[in-house]
């Protein structure tokens, strides 16, 4: 398996989710399958059937995180020195040559990337026109709706 890249912070959330996930839901789950079969026939009983489905995917999830957390490679963005060029972990401030909307982006794994808080996943089309880049270049975005051009303002590892 191939090493997966994320941030300190993802890296955090994940094993906080994974926490919770073995501490609190898995035991809730386990309770509730132990209340359904004290109501008798679970060949029509529809909580025991529900807490069933539930403990599934909460093992699901805990398999699927801890896979994710052994395969990850953590970086943190405020110790990298890449010379001013984009990698993963950089914030970088754009502006639309076309409208001259100014956005800042920081280049983050799949599953922390959020762009209402400006998290973009390193998969992404923009991020991917973005890598190697350095400030003053410009970028060009294939997007669905055509073609995007930024200028990159700034790069900073924060």
């Amino acid at each position: 398996m191939s090493t997966i890249p994320i941030t300190k912070r993802g890296a955090e959330m994940l094993k906080a989710e994974l926490h919770k996930l073995k501490t609190v839901e898995r035991p809730g789950v386990i309770q509730a399958i132990a209340e359904a079969r004290a109501q008798g026939d679970l060949s029509e009983n529809a909580d025991y059937d529900a807490a069933k489905e539930r403990q599934g995917f909460i093992e699901g999830r805990i398999a699927e995180i801890e896979g994710k957390l052994s395969a990850s490679q953590v970086i943190d963005p405020s110790t990298l020195d890449a010379g001013g060029r984009v990698v993963f972990g950089a914030t970088v401030d754009l502006e639309d040559q076309d409208s001259g909307t100014a956005v800042t982006y920081q280049i983050v794994g799949e599953d922390e990337a959020d762009l209402k808080q400006g998290l973009i996943n390193i998969g992404s089309p923009i991020a991917r026109a973005l890598i190697g880049k350095e400030e003053g270049d410009v970028a060009e975005v294939h997007a669905p709706n055509g073609t995007r051009r930024y200028d990159i303002v700034a790069v900073r590892y924060a």
